[in-house]
């Protein structure tokens, strides 16, 4: 059986909203991530989907511990990030690293590509000064760049240029597990398609774990092992890639697969969109019961006053009343 090297139990991820001129107090709550329960195998990868504002992003930066969690554990291969030391989170970043969605804030406009590629490797100490030269050319010649580049800046590199930078950063210190936070969503189709290629292959040959966020579910399905869909900082459905995008179960779900464009103009223009009513809820105020009743158009009273939970459903996992009927 694979291992599971990354584990989340019950992460929960709020935000106080505070008012007042003088003496501040506390008037609501944010609840950007609300009881996340995911584990992530050696070797595979976790798509992450779902609508703008659901939590995605912030649940990558409570996993690397760059927010801090308001409840539950974080768990990367038997160690508790949640509960460990700033000193004891900084060693264990060398095994978890980070690829954000945007190369060109990500990186230092100030730094060249080896100052970026190198501070890493002396700050955790993997290689002495002399060998740094060395290691920085091999980490660019992983991700397709020529290392006669390494003295350039981020701002004279396109924008696929500049994610193959951020990747072979997270690269430097050879994590187990990346978290790719919207990688691609940036750049233009055709660079899209190589850093998904170059991802793919990174963790076919070095083994990494990868978590890797998206909108685009076309996209998360080439790409992922597993696919998890997250709506109003919950889990709502997960199972493999072809489980959840070729039989979706939730309603959500469904929603999502069925906004996904088909190459074929006859295709396109006779399948059915299903459109949901409203906007998402505001985590300030989220609904009683299942978040996502005032949308579904198979809601009944249980689902207005009870919270579903994540239960075994046709070698998946919904968190659905009514995924028996529709």
């Amino acid at each position: 059986m694979p291992e599971t090297i990354l584990e989340l139990q019950n992460v929960q991820t709020h935000f106080p909203i505070k008012d007042g001129f003088l003496f501040k107090h506390t008037v609501g709550t944010v609840k950007a991530v609300d009881g996340v329960n995911l584990t992530v195998e050696q070797g595979e990868v976790l798509g992450l989907v779902g609508e703008s504002g659901c939590g995605k992003s912030t649940l990558a930066r409570t996993i690397m511990q760059l927010v801090p969690t308001t409840g539950g554990t974080v768990i990367l291969e038997g160690r508790n990030l949640t509960s460990s030391s700033d000193s004891d989170v900084l060693s264990i970043r060398r095994d978890l690293q980070m690829v954000f969605q945007d190369p060109y804030a990500s990186l230092n406009p100030r730094a060249t590509v080896f100052a970026t590629l190198a501070e890493p490797l002396l700050v955790h100490k993997v290689c002495t000064q002399s060998e740094v030269v060395e290691r920085v050319t091999e980490l660019m010649i992983t991700v397709g760049l020529a290392p006669r580049f390494m003295q350039k800046y981020p701002h004279e590199f396109s924008g696929g240029q500049r994610q193959r930078i951020a990747i072979a950063r997270a690269l430097a210190l050879r994590p187990k597990v990346i978290i790719a936070d919207e990688p691609v969503s940036a750049l233009d189709v055709s660079i899209q398609a190589q850093i998904l290629n170059l991802l793919a292959e990174l963790v076919r040959k070095m083994g990494l774990s990868l978590v890797f966020i998206a909108h685009d579910l076309s996209v998360v399905k080439h790409i992922s092992d597993r696919v998890a869909v997250m709506y109003l900082g919950k889990i709502v459905e997960i199972g493999t890639a072809e489980e959840v995008i070729d039989a979706p179960a939730h309603p959500y779900t469904r929603a999502l697969v069925s906004a996904i464009p088909t190459p074929n103009p006859d295709e396109e223009r006779s399948r059915k969109r299903i459109v949901l009513p409203g906007d998402p809820p505001s985590p300030i105020n989220p609904p009683s019961g299942c978040t996502f009743h005032p949308r579904c158009p198979h809601a009944t009273d249980v689902c207005k006053s009870t919270p579903p939970q994540l239960e075994a459903f046709k070698g998946r996992e919904v968190s659905c009343f009514r995924k028996d009927e529709i």
